[in-house]
């Protein structure tokens, strides 16, 4: 995996409607700057981002790239008009997600997905969200996806989540390789830092760092901005834009400190951005190698504001 991954929600449709030409000449800037790591899910505006990212990369050799989809969402035809914003998702198809963690849900979801993407594997696949379906996501997707990773469909398989305490049991009680973390280790919300990351080192469960930005607060501190996929309270804007000053005081991108900052935990085996346009790409590759100075850590500290 290269250290920053594509986080390929954008191509769905997250927040804004996405063209065909769109997702192609971002995907052609991400490849250009060096990413080879591509993340994507059936939720991810019904099957559209996991349709337009293989579109891509079928013209890439195999062998260059890593590709993680994920499990647990099945897609259906929509019995009504078409809908905007479901989810989050603009200019998506008119299907509807239906939540599946049994283990044929889980092997219906891979074969789909290999439709969609038009390739014959993926090589990490994670079981997306079962916060309210762990018992069945551990009894039936987790053996499912072992079975996989057994039989060499895939290499690698994880659970995907934007919380800790499920990821927790999955990492105590199930052999999975990885662990992708969305929004629950960055400069606002470090809460996975207090046991599951500690978690993850001791038992060799490495993660991809998602979320580093909150969705999108941590890289743009203003108001109107997204924490968690919805519009960031007062409070939460005031702290980003203090992480910001500081920054700004030792010339770095905020979104430099938040990259450095998640990827600084030794169990992150690299971290995940959505990127909307190539202006976004040339940002976030910048930072990912931005040089972050002792100083500007310790000032947030000695602020209150370093998690």
């Amino acid at each position: 995996m290269t250290p920053l991954g594509f986080g390929a929600a954008t191509l769905g449709g997250l927040f804004d409607p996405m063209t065909d030409e769109q997702a192609e000449e971002v995907l052609e800037a991400a490849w250009d700057a060096g990413i080879r790591y591509f993340d994507t899910a059936p939720h991810y505006g019904v099957g559209l981002s996991e349709e337009r990212l293989g579109r891509f990369l079928a013209g890439k050799p195999r062998e260059e790239f890593v590709l993680s989809t994920k499990v647990g969402r099945l897609l259906v035809p929509h019995d009504g008009p078409a809908r905007e914003g479901v989810a989050g998702f603009y200019g998506a198809p008119n299907l509807d997600r239906v939540l599946d963690f049994s283990r044929d849900g889980v092997l219906r979801s891979l074969e789909e997905s290999l439709k969609r993407l038009g390739l014959d594997r993926v090589d990490v696949l994670f079981i997306h969200d079962p916060d309210d379906h762990e018992e069945q996501a551990l009894r039936e997707a987790y053996p499912a996806l072992a079975r996989l990773r057994e039989e060499g469909v895939v290499s690698s398989v994880g659970v995907g989540m934007n919380q800790t305490r499920v990821p927790a049991r999955f990492v105590r009680e199930t052999g999975i390789d990885c662990l992708l973390l969305a929004g629950r280790y960055t400069l606002l919300d470090a809460r996975a830092g207090e046991e599951l990351l500690p978690l993850c080192e001791e038992r060799g469960v490495e993660v991809v760092g998602a979320g580093v930005f909150n969705s999108g607060l941590l890289a743009a501190p203003r108001p109107g901005a997204t924490y968690d996929y919805v519009p960031a309270p007062d409070e939460v804007v005031r702290r980003a834009k203090r992480i910001a000053e500081v920054c700004a005081r030792h010339g770095v991108a905020p979104a430099a400190a938040a990259i450095a900052f998640t990827r600084g935990h030794p169990a992150v085996r690299t971290v995940l951005v959505g990127m909307r346009n190539p202006a976004e790409v040339r940002q976030n590759a910048a930072a990912a190698v931005a040089i972050v100075p002792a100083e500007l850590w310790a000032e947030l500290s000695s602020e209150g504001l370093l998690p």
